[in-house]
Order: C-alpha cells, then sequence, then structure tokens
C-alpha cells in the first residue's frame, strides 16, 4: 500500500531549511534525493508526514478493512495515527533541489524521521498491522534507556523510539526529529558552522563505520542529526 514517505511539513521558515540541507527551493518547497519538505505557519516543529501510495482509492479501501478511520481531503487521505498528522497521496514527481554548496558537504538524502511514542506495542499494531510498513527492528537498550522500533519505508527509515524510564501509557505519539544523511561529515559540519549554526563536533554513531553530529538550532524547532558514514537501504 505505502511505497514511499513523499513529503514532510514543518511549521517555519523555508529559509531555515535552504542553509541546513544546501539546496534552493522551488515554490517554497525543498526536495532531497528521497524526500520533500514543504512549509506552513504555526508553531515550529514537525506537523505531519505524507506518504505516497500507488492508488489513493485502495489504500482507502484497505484502510478502511483494518478500522482506520480516513477523511478524504481533494486527491489525498487523511488520518491520525495516535496523535500523529498522517496523509497519503500518489507520489509526486518534484525533483530533487539543486545543490547551493559542494555537493559532498550538503544534504542528500533523509536517513530517518523519528516519533516517539508512550506506547510501542500500540505503535507495532498501527504502523505494521494498519499502515503495512515492514519492522525490521525492535531493539531495547538500558544504555540508552530507549526501545527503538524500525520501520523501513523505501530507502528510509520510520523510526518509533519509547523512553524505558516512562513506562507505557495511553498518551499521544509526537511526529519528533529527523536525521539527514550527508557524503561527507567533516565538510558538512565545516559548512554549517560557516553559515552560523550551532553543530556539535562529529562522534562515532551507532551505526558501524558512521559518524553523526547534532544540529542545535536554526532548525524550526525539529531535533536534528547529521549522519555519514552510511549508503542506502
Amino acid at each position: 500500500m505505502i511505497t514511499t514517505l513523499d513529503h514532510l511539513l514543518i511549521g517555519g521558515s523555508v529559509g531555515a531549511y535552504e542553509t541546513l540541507l544546501g539546496r534552493r527551493a522551488t515554490g517554497g518547497r525543498l526536495r532531497t534525493g528521497n524526500v520533500g519538505l514543504a512549509f506552513a505557519g504555526g508553531g515550529p516543529g514537525l506537523q505531519s508526514m505524507t506518504f505516497a501510495t500507488g492508488d489513493v482509492g485502495k489504500a482507502a479501501t484497505l484502510l478502511e478493512r483494518r478500522a482506520v478511520a480516513v477523511t478524504r481531503d481533494g486527491d489525498a487521505l487523511a488520518l491520525t495515527g495516535h496523535g500523529v498528522a498522517i496523509r497519503l497521496t500518489a507520489k509526486g514527481s518534484d525533483a530533487p533541489s539543486p545543490f547551493t554548496d559542494d555537493e559532498a558537504a550538503c544534504v542528500s538524502a533523509l536517513d530517518h524521521v523519528v516519533v516517539r511514542t508512550p506506547n510501542p506495542e500500540r505503535a507495532i499494531a498501527f504502523y505494521a498491522g494498519r499502515l503495512g510498513l515492514d519492522l525490521r527492528l525492535d531493539r531495547s537498550n538500558e544504555k540508552w534507556g530507549a526501545r527503538l522500533l524500525f520501520f523501513r519505508c523505501g530507502d528510509l527509515v520510520v523510526e518509533i523510539a519509547h523512553d524505558l524510564k516512562k513506562g507505557v501509557s495511553d498518551a499521544p505519539d509526537q511526529l519528533w526529529g529527523l536525521s539527514w544523511r550527508v557524503p561527507d561529515v567533516a565538510k558538512a559540519n565545516a559548512r554549517l558552522k560557516a553559515a552560523g549554526l550551532d553543530v556539535s563536533e562529529p562522534r562515532d554513531g551507532r551505526r558501524p563505520g558512521s559518524q553523526v553530529f547534532s544540529v542545535k538550532d536554526k532548525a524550526e524547532g525539529v531535533p536534528t542529526l547529521v549522519i555519514g558514514g552510511v549508503g542506502r537501504w
């Protein structure tokens, strides 16, 4: 039913993300190699995620059979995943936005989008059972203090994170953060520092051979990680 994550809606300025991604917007929108970004008013942060599907009508029928309440919104379907605003639409045809700097120092693609949940079993039932995403990893790590669920979607991951210390509840999920891929972590880190962003120094990532750094400001309220040393899934 779902083929890819088509785009994300962010509250805030497209200009901030032109700097962050190292890409030039067209018509107020940006696109990396695998996902688009649209921008809206209101509060900062991630507002919704839109998945692509091969047939919107068939997706509506299947979701109804799976007891998911959907609303038609033009050519798209709108639904809520335990507090997270989700849409399904036909795959967009926008080309990746042009780079504004050395390609090696700019964002190539989205690695993962993070949803925080107080109820991981509920999340599995929804994202795997209802939406049909491919659950590739379910791992609890006391050192991290988290249980992580990785759902593959095209060549990126929808990561569901649960704080082990907070226990399980029926509170809503939160569409929370983004991790971006770059070809060269050191060059990307230097580019963002030169642009005036507050970024951490690169450090070893959790995946063998990877390096990451955190973006501490000017991401419109979205917790942001930049990762290098990994390829496509």
